[in-house]
């Protein structure tokens, strides 16, 4: 990936697409409506012009959504993943040539493109992208506004992972609580994602629901695949989806980036999407992911560098921001906010985890290891093959 999205040690090194999932959009700030000649001398904002042709393709179709977002129909052999310059003379592959054993490709032969999607977003209400084109949120001015100047647009600030923790690294800033194994070969995952809508309290704050395949250490030598839900206030902040270059969207009816819905209510109806994630190793070893059993897309090999292989480790879990504001911690939820103690329909849950070992099989993670660095503020419980996570942040035990 591109330096901003990760270490910056080389293209390759850090690949991150969160399904960006945005519950609610929080109404924009004065930050937002600013006029960009009062922020912006006419070099910045010749930058901005410039970033935003690169960002946003030219569509065949483009649909207003009903709450704000603007989704362009890109060519899908237009879309940003060839701006990567690994994938210069890549040939878009539509479906993997392979899957580990037993996996039913029921699972997916029943499910045509033309089929709808288990999830819907805002944008459907008003239109859908033609055969042959991918839909992208368009990214626009006030987006790269938000994000205080053009260099830092797309930039995930703290990268991190569950690992990598440390009192001098930038991880200080992010709380985890995560379930997960590492010491084997890994080929892929599976997880049931639980949807909510977390309250953030920063602009730039985020609370992520995701997984984590990992080969590397943070800092050294590291590739990640992560993707899941995240609640981004601002949604300026991480380098998600498709703003950098590197992820193959084939999927023609979901935008990343764009509102999901339905979400879960608490003690009430509960709402999740299921991630599959396996290595075409039989094929060209590019990683593919499903989502509510439609092939989404897939990372291709050749933009990685340890992670072409296999993965070390694989994690599920939440993540947030905490900045500290004040002295105090942040009150920015995980999960649907409530401890994993409250457990069905009030605390957030992960359920049907698998890892694809190096056998090719599919299994139930052995003696996974749980993680939480704040547990009065985030915690976990582990019920045997899912387990319920997340909390309010700031409360009488977590000042």
């Amino acid at each position: 990936m591109a330096p901003p999205c990760g270490s910056g040690r080389r293209w390759s090194r850090v690949v991150k697409m969160t399904f960006y999932c945005l519950f609610f959009l929080i109404p924009m700030s004065s930050a937002g409506n600013r006029n960009t000649n009062t922020i912006f001398g006419k070099k910045q904002k010749l930058e901005v012009q410039q970033q935003l042709k690169r960002l946003n393709k030219p569509a065949l179709k483009s649909i207003e959504s009903p709450d704000g977002d603007i989704i362009d129909c890109v060519d899908i052999n237009k879309q940003p993943a060839f701006d990567h310059p690994l994938l210069k003379n890549h040939t878009i592959q539509m479906r993997p040539s392979s899957y580990p054993k037993g996996f039913s490709f029921d699972q997916i032969n029943d499910v045509s493109s033309n089929s709808e999607p288990e999830f819907t977003q805002p944008w459907h209400l008003n239109g859908r992208c033609p055969e042959g084109t991918i839909p992208i949120r368009r990214t626009k001015e006030e987006d790269l506004l938000r994000a205080g100047s053009v260099a830092n647009f797309g930039r995930k600030k703290y990268h991190t992972i569950p690992h990598a923790q440390s009192n001098d690294d930038p991880t200080k800033f992010h709380e985890h609580a995560t379930y997960g194994e590492a010491g084997d070969t890994y080929y892929g995952m599976t997880a049931d994602i639980n949807l909510w809508n977390p309250h953030t309290q920063e602009e730039n704050d985020i609370s992520v629901s995701q997984f984590w395949l990992v080969n590397g250490e943070y800092g050294q030598d590291f590739d990640s695949i992560e993707a899941g839900a995240v609640d981004d206030a601002y949604q300026s902040t991480g380098c998600f989806n498709l703003l950098c270059p590197g992820f193959v969207q084939v999927e023609n009816q979901i935008a990343l980036g764009a509102t999901v819905t339905p979400y879960s209510k608490y003690d009430g109806n509960q709402y999740a999407l299921k991630f599959y994630v396996s290595k075409d190793v039989n094929g060209k070893g590019d990683w593919w992911m499903n989502i509510n059993n439609r092939v989404f897309g897939y990372w291709p090999k050749s933009i990685f560098s340890i992670l072409s292989n296999s993965a070390s480790r694989v994690r599920w879990g939440g993540e947030v921001t905490n900045q500290n504001s004040g002295g105090q911690h942040t009150t920015t939820q995980m999960g649907s906010g409530h401890f994993a103690e409250e457990g069905p329909g009030k605390a957030s849950f992960f359920k049907n985890l698998n890892v694809i070992d190096g056998l090719q099989i599919e299994r139930a993670p052995r003696d996974p290891t749980i993680f939480m660095k704040k547990p009065n503020c985030y915690n976990i419980k582990d019920y045997g093959g899912f387990f319920y996570f997340g909390g309010p942040g700031r409360n009488p035990n977590c000042p």
